[in-house]
């Protein structure tokens, strides 16, 4: 099948890489020049475990190729992907110029029907809106497609070819019999494939995310009270995901959620709700807990340590979760604002997030070569992102080399006793 896909970010990359890899011929379209040069040159703006291997082959192969012309992209494509950003307005909806933009384009491109598909995370009612900017310029015919997106970061590829489920939202017979055929090859491990009405697949999207931010916040909750209680919220999460109706994913204590998805798609839909007259009272309340959670940390240094004026901090993880190098939302970024603002110095590592650091700090803190380097003469160690590099460190060598053996563990990682017994002053989260 003729694919173009427009927009290569992380949701156009992966998504045109792999319909590439299940024999399909991609275009994936983009602005920036000097970006699709890179990736004709095997070069991915991103880190996603597997993506780019899986992307040089695909280009090797002549299956997936990168333009900045749409119109050639999108002239013969069967079907068309828009999976440009969607960022928070002013009003903490989602922004659908991109789209609405895209939209307009492809429409004036196309030069038979074609299944024109939102990929991009958008709000309820926005596959007519495209269709009517579309019908504005066109009068080719052509469906539009919800087909939300369930990657998870740091497990994109893997996610997208062996999905645990796929949405699509179709009103017409002729668009759905298309994306079934595309979408084929990649369920023969017996997943299905939903079909639904546009508008209830765009809002699976919001949903399935806001449901996941909520169980983390939930949790958060009930640390926090564990703390006062004499609780142990490790204790009680097993009691509590052992019910099968429950479960066990989502439901781990920390220092909050961050990444390009949750924090934006919680307060969307919580704007889509006020415009229908509802409240979002529940939805308003998972944002003030996370927004909470990710000061924890510091105020724990600051009931440890009185003033932190002065002091030298380690952080361990940057990303906002491992297996990837996005610092969007990341709660080091509030953890890491929260030491300086308050007249401590940082040192910080992360195993590939380093760059994204760079961008966002310039040279207000130290991104040191390796965890080791940054926990050298420091007042406390703080671990923010669970890496499996700092599952089990030389707690020896930390003992050795940091002024003072204070560990700040903002994702229970380490045994609490195990650290104690090591000499270490250690701080988790619902941990007595």
């Amino acid at each position: 099948m003729r694919i173009a896909v427009v927009g290569t970010g992380y949701v156009g990359l992966v998504a045109g890489t792999c319909f590439a890899d299940g024999g399909n011929e991609v275009r994936c379209v983009d602005i920036d020049p000097e970006k699709v040069a890179s990736l004709c040159a095997g070069k991915i703006p991103l880190y996603e475990p597997g993506l780019e291997e899986l992307m040089s082959r695909n280009v090797r192969e002549r299956r997936l190729s990168f333009t900045t012309d749409l119109s050639a992209a999108v002239r013969d494509a069967q079907v068309v992907f828009i999976a440009v950003g969607t960022p928070p307005g002013e009003n903490g909806g989602a922004d659908l110029a991109h789209v609405l933009g895209a939209a307009r384009a492809i429409g004036k491109a196309i030069g038979g029907y074609t299944v024109i598909v939102d990929k991009s995370t958008v709000p309820v009612g926005t596959a007519d809106l495209v269709r009517d900017e579309i019908a504005k310029v066109t009068s080719v015919p052509f469906d539009v497609v919800s087909n939300p997106e369930f990657l998870k970061e740091g497990a994109a590829v893997d996610d997208f070819l062996r999905p645990d489920r796929i949405v699509i939202g179709a009103s017409a017979e002729r668009a759905r019999g298309v994306m079934e055929e595309l979408y084929r090859p990649f369920v023969r491990n017996e997943h299905p494939i939903y079909f639904m009405d546009p508008r209830s697949a765009e809002l699976t999207k919001y949903a399935a995310n806001a449901m996941l931010a909520l169980r983390i916040s939930f949790v958060n909750e009930l640390a926090a009270l564990c703390e006062k209680a004499g609780a142990d919220v490790d204790l009680v999460r097993k009691g509590l995901g052992s019910d099968k109706r429950i479960g066990f994913s989502f439901l781990f204590p920390g220092v909050g959620y961050g990444g390009s998805c949750f924090p934006k798609d919680v307060e969307a839909l919580a704007v889509k709700m006020r415009e229908h007259g509802l409240e979002a009272e529940l939805l308003r309340a998972v944002a003030r807990v996370n927004d909470r959670q990710k000061k924890l940390l510091v105020q724990k240094a600051i009931r440890h340590y009185g003033s932190l004026e002065g002091k030298v901090f380690a952080v361990w993880g940057l990303a906002f979760k491992p297996r990837t190098d996005d610092m969007r939302e990341a709660p080091a970024i509030e953890v890491i604002e929260g030491l300086t603002g308050k007249g401590a110095r940082v040192r910080a590592h992360d195993p590939v997030a380093q760059e994204s650091a760079r961008r966002i700090f310039g040279n207000r803190i130290t991104l040191s070569p390796t965890p080791y380097d940054a926990a050298e003469g420091a007042d406390g160690l703080f671990l923010v992102t669970e890496w499996n590099d700092f599952r089990q460190p030389d707690l020896d060598r930390l003992m050795k080399i940091m002024r003072s053996p204070v560990v700040f563990d903002g994702r229970n990682v380490y045994d609490p006793a195990k650290m104690r017994e090591r000499g270490f002053t250690y701080y988790g989260v619902g941990r007595p």
